[in-house]
């Protein structure tokens, strides 16, 4: 086995605060793909394939008691450890903000796209509808006679009727019902 760190499917979902559902499916698809199966432990899986997929690795880091601290260097006491663990926490909540905004802003431009789309199809639609429909101001066309058909009484159904025109009245061009 290697010297790489492994964690366990349920301890590396804790670490980074996923569930054992999601770090099966990413090992499943091959986002990790240094994950082997022990016999003693189940599936156990780098650390560096876990930060490699991406995933946002939360584990903290134990506290180094036997190493000596540098000569010159000032000693880092809890208060110093806690504060730079809460900077990391805040920096990776900040990039994960960042980047829900960040979709969530491209999902909002792909949803305008969509819209404008539709919104000309209905301008579409209505305008083929308007030029479906019968107005007072253009008449319906008479159909064409077919030879052997009997015409309707008073000639075709598109005829104008012939009347004179009243003094100042003007003349109509179809009949009226």
């Amino acid at each position: 086995m290697s010297s790489r760190p492994m964690l366990t499917q349920r301890k590396a979902a804790a670490a980074c605060g996923v569930s054992r559902t999601t770090i099966r499916r990413r090992r499943e698809a091959g986002d990790l793909p240094g994950a082997v199966q022990d016999p003693a432990r189940g599936w156990v899986i780098p650390v560096d394939d876990l930060l490699a997929a991406g995933l946002p690795f939360h584990a903290p880091t134990p506290p180094n008691k036997t190493a000596p601290a540098a000569p010159g260097a000032p000693e880092q006491g809890p208060v110093e450890e806690q504060s730079a663990a809460a900077l990391r926490a805040e920096l990776e909540r900040a990039r994960h903000e960042h980047a829900l905004a960040e979709h969530g802003r491209l999902e909002a431009q792909h949803l305008r796209e969509q819209l404008a789309a539709r919104g000309k199809h209905i301008a579409n639609l209505q305008r083929a509808l308007k030029a479906l429909m019968p107005t007072p101001e253009r008449p319906v066309l008479a159909q064409p006679s077919v030879p052997g058909q009997a015409q309707p009484e008073g000639g075709s159904v598109g005829s104008i009727e012939e009347q004179p025109a009243a003094s100042g009245e003007q003349r109509r061009w179809w009949k009226r019902r």
